[in-house]
């Protein structure tokens, strides 16, 4: 029988968010139902609410989640009701070119669950990057469960499920950032600030954070950047320089999404290097490079998608990482908030005084 709870919509393009009675179907085939426990307050959100994503209004929004599987449809094997887990919203197929060829991390066919949510006029509900998860409840594809150690809180858990996993997974999958490597990130929010963790995971041996706050910059260091770099006073592709010796650095993090600081990624790297852009531009932007450059820098020019991950192999590795005490998730958690403090959210986001608000149910 479907069931009926609380969740945050976004009515309409620039609209301030509420909460509505939402409608959740039982699960059909492949489907499952997810009692949600904590979901963070990402920027991907922002954007569907402004209408950057697509204008399908209205969005049951939030995606960045961890909850406790309640019911599943038939045929679903991995999870089962009682499994914590966190949710991913790149469920792969194992069938696409990428899969068959042993990429699943960039299948081209990832999918969502069938049926949609609605409000309880009928209204169809378009959820937020697949999962909508601002709510007491969600509808989503059983593969996008991803069944982790249940000891682990669900507010710091659950930020795998986006942010912090694209910061990382830059880092580590896409960068593959070594052992005494030299890495600098620009853009310190959640995103910038997973890829200084990831990095000092790696082994890096200089961590550059670039940012023009200095209150992310001190989070950055306090997650393992060895120095730190506050470009609206400095020019940071000479400061990168300067730090690595006059070269540049090895792996650059571009973690904005702007034409402006992509440039600075790619002359701040050293001959060889590697620029990875894990920053989500928006569809309007231009990049310019004077392509005899970009042939004789040479090195690797790269693009993450969700870090590169592969949930099922990442996200449990993460949080035993976490629970050794060798990676500090909760570090970002700035607050935890109530679902109809979501909107007040996006403000303090806005401003730049969070690293991350999780609403926890």
């Amino acid at each position: 029988m479907a069931q009926e709870v609380r969740g945050v919509i976004a009515p309409g393009k620039d609209e301030p968010v509420r909460v509505e009675t939402i409608v959740v179907p039982d699960p059909g085939p492949g489907e499952a139902v997810v009692r949600i426990q904590a979901c963070g307050v990402c920027h991907t959100d922002l954007h569907y609410k402004q209408g950057g994503i697509s204008d399908e209004f209205p969005f049951l929004l939030g995606h960045e989640a961890a909850g406790v599987v309640e019911s599943v449809g038939d045929g679903v094997e991995d999870v089962a009701p009682g499994d914590f887990v966190i949710l991913n919203w790149r469920a792969v197929c194992g069938r696409c070119r990428a899969c068959l060829r042993g990429r699943p991390w960039y299948c081209f066919d990832t999918h969502n669950a069938g049926q949609r949510m609605t409000l309880t006029d009928g209204r169809e509900l378009s959820p937020a990057l697949g999962i909508g998860a601002f709510a007491e409840k969600t509808l989503v594809a059983a593969g996008q469960c991803t069944k982790v150690d249940p000891d682990v809180s669900p507010a710091v858990a659950g930020l795998l499920g986006c942010g912090v996993m694209a910061g990382i997974g830059a880092a580590l999958n896409t960068g593959n950032v070594g052992r005494g490597d030299s890495v600098a990130v620009i853009g310190c929010g959640g995103v910038g600030c997973a890829a200084v963790a990831g990095s000092n995971l790696a082994g890096a041996a200089t961590i550059i954070a670039v940012d023009i706050d200095d209150r992310k910059l001190d989070k950055a260091r306090s997650l393992g950047a060895t120095h730190t770099v506050n470009s609206k006073d400095t020019d940071p592709v000479e400061a990168i320089r300067e730090l690595t010796g006059g070269f540049g650095a090895d792996v650059v993090i571009e973690a904005v999404g702007r034409p402006e600081t992509y440039r600075q990624a790619f002359y701040a790297r050293d001959l060889a290097g590697t620029v990875v852009l894990v920053g989500v531009p928006t569809p309007e932007m231009k990049l310019e490079l004077p392509l005899l450059d970009v042939f004789g820098r040479g090195g690797s020019l790269k693009s993450s998608w969700y870090g590169d991950c592969l949930p099922s192999r990442d996200f449990p590795m993460l949080i035993d990482l976490h629970r050794q005490g060798r990676l500090d998730l909760g570090a970002f958690v700035t607050e935890t908030i109530r679902l109809d403090e979501v909107e007040m959210a996006f403000e303090r986001m806005h401003q730049g005084d969070v690293l991350r608000s999780v609403v926890v149910l």
